[in-house]
């Protein structure tokens, strides 16, 4: 049966299928013939429209000549997940896919890196900050969507702060220094950094704009590490909403970013250090 709204992972693992049989140099209707099925299944599974049992994965990959194990054992995980649904489901049909998908990513990521320069990462936005964000959005949503969204974004968070996964954040001035509802809600915010700089699994590194130039693109965007760097995805934020990249040239692009990256950010102690003198400036516009 064919599913209306594959989910991100579906997704996934049609894509890396439609790659297989891309670099075997099948068309849909060689692979087809190949493993039993007729182009528009095989269309359809490498839309993440269909699934597909672990024995037909092993007979694409072995028709398409394909020896990466790993890859082939990670794919063969996706489709045997017996877990249940996550727990961003609860707001599909009230929340755009956008944010259900971000839910999803980070919620299957071994470990997530960001970088941010225009606002403090979703992962560790306070409450208040997080409905400043919101709340300033263009066009501006009604009060209930500012509200569902901070709800959604605060629950986010319990996948870095359960230390279940680690987390990165490398942070732009710029983005420390952002006001989105006036002093008070960005000193609010600061101290809820500093405090989770704190956490054991959070590394937050600020980047200060002293560096000269800035390491990689103006976009923020999440780095989310899967079982093998093959199944990595990178998800940017931009104007016309969430995009994801999960190529090989695309993910080489994201690493390198956040290798330059690393090397011109403060330590983590520095970054408190950094904080705290924003934070203090801050505190003295609000007399």
């Amino acid at each position: 049966m064919a599913r209306p709204n594959p989910t991100l992972r579906q997704r996934r693992l049609g894509a890396e299928l439609r790659r297989m049989r891309e670099q075997a140099g099948f068309g849909g209707s060689q692979l087809g013939r190949a493993v039993g099925m007729n182009p528009a299944q095989v269309t359809q599974m490498e839309s993440g429209k269909i699934g597909i049992s672990v024995e037909r994965l092993r007979t694409i990959a072995a028709a398409c000549m394909c020896v990466n194990q790993p890859l082939i054992d990670a794919l063969a995980d996706i489709i045997t997940e017996r877990e249940k649904p996550g727990w961003w489901e609860e707001y599909r049909g009230t929340l755009a896919t956008d944010f259900l998908e971000v839910a999803e990513l980070e919620g299957h990521a071994r470990r997530l890196s960001t970088y941010t320069i225009t606002f403090v990462p979703g992962l560790l936005q306070a409450s208040v900050y997080a409905s400043a964000v919101f709340s300033q959005a263009f066009p501006p949503p009604p009060r209930h969507e500012v509200d569902l969204r901070t709800a959604f974004r605060i629950q986010r968070q319990r996948v870095v702060r359960s230390g279940g996964t680690s987390y990165s954040a490398f942070i732009h001035e710029a983005a420390l220094r952002m006001q989105f509802s006036g002093p008070k809600v960005l000193t609010e915010q600061l101290d809820a950094l500093l405090e989770d700089s704190e956490h054991p699994g959070i590394s937050i590194r600020a980047v200060p704009f002293d560096i000269g130039s800035l390491p990689g693109p103006s976009e923020n965007f999440t780095y989310a590490e899967g079982p093998i760097p093959e199944l990595d995805v990178a998800q940017m934020d931009t104007g016309h909403g969430s995009q994801l990249y999960d190529s090989p040239a695309h993910l080489a692009s994201f690493r390198e970013i956040l290798t330059r990256t690393a090397s011109v950010a403060l330590s983590e102690d520095e970054s408190r250090d950094f904080i705290r003198s924003i934070k203090k400036e801050m505190e003295s516009k609000r007399g």
